[in-house]
């Protein structure tokens, strides 16, 4: 599969005009969501339901404390990072009712852009009982994962190891195979858990050598695309890197 340049991430996630769009994963998730913000051409706005660190809004304009200063300051021109506020050094996220609310208002926004769980800066995880952070109208999900994470060990890769090797079924101080990751990304119980039933589901793959023997990547692409079935819909796309 040939690699996506960042320019053309909307087009190859093949996005409605509108779109309620959820990240959930690693490898440089946070990174990919402003990318994506900035390769729209669409009234764009960014946020997370969880906490992000305080520095990482994508040089994007920032609006603190939306339910006392609306979004109504926006006026749409550029894709804007919508915060409820800074604690310890965090971005305080919103509420996933109040990701719906904006996305319900057509004139408002086009796309609303959500990151939904974190990774502690790890290529890879599963989520725990309380991930990902969804909105209910959302209408795509993202997996991510780094191509990094594939043929090392569980434990040292991998962001809530216990996590992944249940859902894999295996130790977590075995490898992360292809055949492994595909079954937590492609699992109701991993990567798309709760997700709603509607939501296409997407794997994004970041950080893929250039090099064209990348066999271990293209392993993983033909185990997602066997992991296929008609109410489980699975897109993988190899993204070109995460800068």
């Amino acid at each position: 599969m040939i690699p996506i340049p960042s320019k053309r991430l909307a087009s190859a996630l093949n996005l409605k005009q509108r779109e309620l769009l959820a990240l959930v994963g690693g490898g440089g998730k946070s990174t990919l969501l402003f990318q994506l913000a900035r390769s729209l051409n669409r009234r764009t706005i960014v946020t997370t339901t969880t906490k992000m660190g305080e520095r990482q809004t994508g040089m994007l304009d920032v609006i603190e404390a939306p339910f006392t200063r609306p979004l109504e300051l926006w006026n749409g021109m550029s894709p804007v990072f919508v915060r409820a506020g800074v604690k310890d050094g965090k971005s305080i996220g919103v509420r996933p009712s109040v990701c719906d609310t904006w996305f319900s208002d057509h004139s408002l926004c086009d796309v609303v852009l959500v990151e939904a769980d974190g990774a502690r800066h790890r290529p890879f995880k599963a989520p725990a009982n309380f991930e990902p952070v969804l909105p209910d109208e959302t209408t795509t999900v993202l997996a991510v994962i780094g191509a990094d994470a594939l043929g090392r060990v569980i434990a040292d890769q991998c962001h809530r190891p216990l996590r992944v090797a249940a859902v894999a079924r295996c130790s977590p101080y075995e490898r992360l195979t292809p055949a492994r990751a595909a079954t937590v990304l492609t699992s109701p119980y991993g990567s798309f858990k709760g997700c709603p039933t509607p939501a296409r589901k997407v794997v994004v793959i970041t950080k893929v050598p250039s090099r064209e023997d990348d066999q271990i990547t293209a392993l993983l692409v033909d185990e997602l695309v066997d992991a296929l079935t008609p109410n489980n819909e699975v897109v993988s796309i190899e993204f070109e890197h995460v800068e």
